[in-house]
C-alpha cells in the first residue's frame, strides 16, 4: 500500500514541476513572441531579439548585425560564418530597434548565447 502512495506522490510532484516549467517558459517567451509578430508584420518596433553580430578591426568594432529567429539558427549561422571569414562573430540576445524585419540599431547587448 505504501508503494502505491509513494508512486502517486511522485506523479504529483512531476505534474507540479511540469506545470511550473510550462508557466515559467510561457511568461518568459511572451514578450519575445510579441516582438517576432510585430517584426513579421513590418511595424517598426523596439524589443529583445536574437542577433548574429559581426565584429571586425583592431580593436573589435561592431560592423554588421542580423536578426535571427532562434538561438539554434544563430549558432548554426555563426559556425558557418566563422569557417569562411576572418571576422569575429557572436550570437546575443539584444535590445534593438527593428525596421521591416531588419535590425536598424542595437541599443544594448543583454546576453551572449553559447
Amino acid at each position: 500500500m505504501s508503494k502505491v502512495k509513494i508512486f502517486f506522490i511522485l506523479i504529483g510532484f512531476v505534474l507540479l514541476y511540469k506545470g511550473y516549467i510550462a508557466l515559467r517558459d510561457f511568461e518568459i517567451g511572451v514578450e519575445s513572441r510579441a516582438v517576432d509578430i510585430k517584426v513579421k508584420s513590418g511595424v517598426d518596433v523596439e524589443g529583445e531579439v536574437i542577433a548574429l553580430m559581426m565584429y571586425f578591426g583592431e580593436p573589435l568594432e561592431l560592423k554588421e548585425h542580423l536578426y535571427v529567429s532562434s538561438r539554434s539558427e544563430c549558432l548554426k549561422l555563426k559556425d558557418n560564418a566563422e569557417n569562411s571569414s576572418s571576422a569575429f562573430y557572436k550570437c546575443a540576445r539584444v535590445n534593438a530597434k527593428i525596421t521591416e524585419g531588419k535590425i536598424d540599431q542595437v541599443i544594448e547587448e543583454l546576453e551572449v548565447l553559447q
